[in-house]
């Protein structure tokens, strides 16, 4: 009896206990389109619209597309204005979302050209859509107009162009421009500022073609997001946990393109896929041009590793490709792919499409960026760029019913050579069309050999005449020197000639190298070091140096600061490091470098530092200087005294 009244007591606790567990979860998942139809008034529909994340998540884009033009259809019946100019408002930002720009921004202008009655933060909004629409569609002067009108609305005081100038190919100057804005404007404590901010600085760099110097910045972006989102004390909202998500799919995908730049193809993969998957699961239902470069940079991955198969299923993936130098890479890498197979009359057919492409639209659009970049860099009178760009779009479609004709007549005369074909042998027609391909394959390659070796001597010829230039500044000093009689003031001009003649060398090793990237630093050091010891001839000689730099190259950003701090300290080791010509005085540099981190360090074993050096560092322009070119490397200076001489080195990147 006890052992049954034991039993039944126990199975009543679970019964209320799985009865108190059924009341917390709940009956079915919020649906955001519902919420939206059942929420009265259209500015009310308005804010719930933009204030819902992830809004496609359950409901397609079209699927509010005609949620809203229903809502339009009952507002013109109810004579709303108000609610109308509302609802057109979503729409355009739904056609936006679907990549249809045209549809979006003509909307847009619509509502902005009217008598609206929106709120400050409303045009705000609807300004920011109509230049996320121009940039889209490549009219960046229509995007200048767009971001004065802000100014004098008062939304913002200053105006930008570093995504202009960026998009018109001035990657450097959008660069620099955006450094000098927003640098100093996140303070350290900002982790996803600062994410934001290397993320759109190694961008920058990677479109300027330096993929190993964009990974550095792609990497630190990387480490402060994941700082970001692992920091559990700070209080995040759902739109900057979703923000933080996407933009950690972005980065993943810029480093894995700058592996793929750096042909390091099996590194690429794995960030490639994880920016894809990343994307996709938190840009839900909005079509995105960086989920299309991903893509293509995954099927190029997996055909430079032989992996054909793996490849073409991303280029089947259904993605939309909109621009046009998107779908001059699909159909490069289509080629690829058949080429791979053996497939060489398909590979023909797409390198004959993008041939087409680039003698009709792509040179269209060149023309139009080059007209574009004129109104933006020299400020023209806008109207006049709108006529311009008005005629090369008539241009642009009188060149695309051009090109249907001449794809129709290629048509009829390849049906005819076809029939014409068939009475001849199945052998000689193959071996003529496999003349025909390779002396296709050998024009291409013939025409790419001879891009990069005019690239090569273009770059070579810059850095002569830099280094030329350079020293015609030696020699003015040299002039000016020979005409002062101040003893200070030869002193300063002998300086200054000794840092030009550290810089004029780094473009002499560059047009001598094979490789224009790139310097190696040992030779280089070498010849700096007997140029400085040059100067010094009176008791250098007796001077004892070494050199530990083999195999370490460095790109031209780091080369002429380490020329330069280089230059600093073996002039200062010659002028004051030994005064009695010992025959043992030594100097040591070392230098390393591998992925990821680097080590400098400079000794001698001369007299040393005096003892209030500390108080010289602010007033002496040798260390000023040098303390400058160590920050410029992302580091900082470190000197320690030794029981003979000194020891200056810092770490870098």
């Amino acid at each position: 009896m006890a052992r049954l009244l034991k039993i039944f007591l126990i199975t009543i606790l679970l019964l209320g206990y799985n009865s108190l567990k059924a009341q917390t979860i709940p009956i079915s998942d919020l649906n955001f389109l519902d919420e939206f139809k059942a929420t009265a008034g259209a500015e009310n529909r308005y804010q719930f619209f933009y204030n819902t994340i992830n809004r496609y998540n359950e409901n397609s884009a079209y699927d509010w597309l005609d949620a809203v033009t229903i809502f339009i259809r009952d507002a013109e019946r109810e004579q709303d204005s108000v609610g109308i100019k509302f609802y057109q408002f979503m729409r355009s930002q739904i056609h936006y979302d679907l990549g249809d720009y045209d549809k979006s921004v003509e909307l847009a202008r619509d509502l902005y050209t009217t008598d609206n009655g929106f709120s400050q933060p409303v045009v705000s909004r609807l300004l920011d859509l109509m230049d996320a629409n121009y940039a889209a569609l490549k009219l960046y002067e229509k995007q200048i107009e767009v971001r004065k009108f802000k100014r004098e609305l008062g939304v913002t005081e200053n105006i930008a162009f570093y995504d202009i100038y960026s998009n018109l190919g001035l990657h450097r100057q959008a660069m620099e421009d955006y450094i000098n804005d927003v640098k100093k404007t996140i303070p350290d404590s900002d982790l996803y500022g600062l994410a934001k901010y290397n993320n759109q600085i190694g961008q920058y760099l990677l479109m300027d073609g330096s993929p190993s110097v964009a990974l550095a910045n792609f990497t630190k972006a990387r480490s402060f997001l994941k700082i970001f989102l692992a920091d559990i004390n700070m209080v995040k909202t759902a739109r900057e946990i979703q923000g933080a998500n996407l933009l950690q799919g972005i980065i993943e995908g810029n480093i894995g393109k700058c592996k793929l730049n750096l042909k390091q193809y099996e590194e690429s993969l794995a960030y490639l896929e994880n920016s894809l998957s990343l994307i996709k699961e938190y840009n839900i239902g909005v079509f995105s041009e960086e989920l299309v470069e991903i893509t293509l940079a995954l099927a190029e991955s997996h055909l430079r590793l032989n992996n054909p198969e793996m490849a073409l299923e991303y280029l089947n993936s259904n993605i939309q490709l909109k621009q046009a130098d998107h779908l001059l890479r699909y159909n490069r890498l289509t080629a690829s792919y058949f080429n791979s197979i053996g497939d060489f009359e398909r590979e023909s057919d797409y390198l004959k499409r993008n041939v087409r492409i680039q003698d009709s639209i792509k040179q269209l659009e060149s023309t139009l960026r080059k007209q574009q970049l004129v109104a933006v860099v020299a400020k023209e009178d806008l109207d006049s760029s709108k006529k311009l760009i008005d005629e090369q779009k008539e241009e642009m479609k009188r060149a695309r019913s051009d090109l249907a004709a001449k794809d129709d007549r290629i048509t009829l005369v390849f049906i005819s050579l076809v029939f014409t074909l068939l009475g001849f042998a199945g052998l000689v027609y193959a071996y003529l069309k496999s003349i025909k391909n390779q002396r296709l394959i050998a024009e291409q390659k013939f025409i790419i050999e001879n891009s990069l070796v005019e690239k090569d001597s273009l770059l070579k010829e810059i850095h002569h005449r830099v280094k030329n230039n350079l020293q015609m500044v030696s020699s003015l000093l040299s002039l000016q020197t020979k005409n002062t009689r101040s003893k200070a003031a030869i002193e300063a001009l002998e300086e200054g000639k000794s840092r030009v003649k550290a810089m004029a060398l780094i473009h002499q090793k560059l047009y001598q190298n094979d490789d224009l990237s790139v310097i190696e630093m040992q030779g280089y050091i070498e010849s700096l070091v007997n140029s400085v010891q040059s100067v010094f001839k009176k008791g250098s000689s007796k001077i004892n140096i070494t050199i530990d730099a083999e195999g370490v190259e460095l790109d031209i950003d780091r080369a002429i600061p380490f020329g330069l701090i280089l230059n600093e300290l073996v002039s200062n080791s010659f002028k004051y490091a030994f005064p009695d010509e010992k025959d043992n005085g030594k100097i040591y540099i070392h230098l390393r470098k591998n992925k990821e981190q680097g080590f400098f360090e400079y000794t001698d074993n001369g007299v040393g530092l005096p003892p209030n050096y500390e108080d010289q560092v602010d007033t002496s322009m040798g260390i000023k200087l040098i303390n400058r070119l160590v920050n410029q490397l992302q580091s900082t200076l470190n000197i320690d005294k030794t029981s003979e001489g000194v020891r200056f080195w810092f770490n870098f990147k």
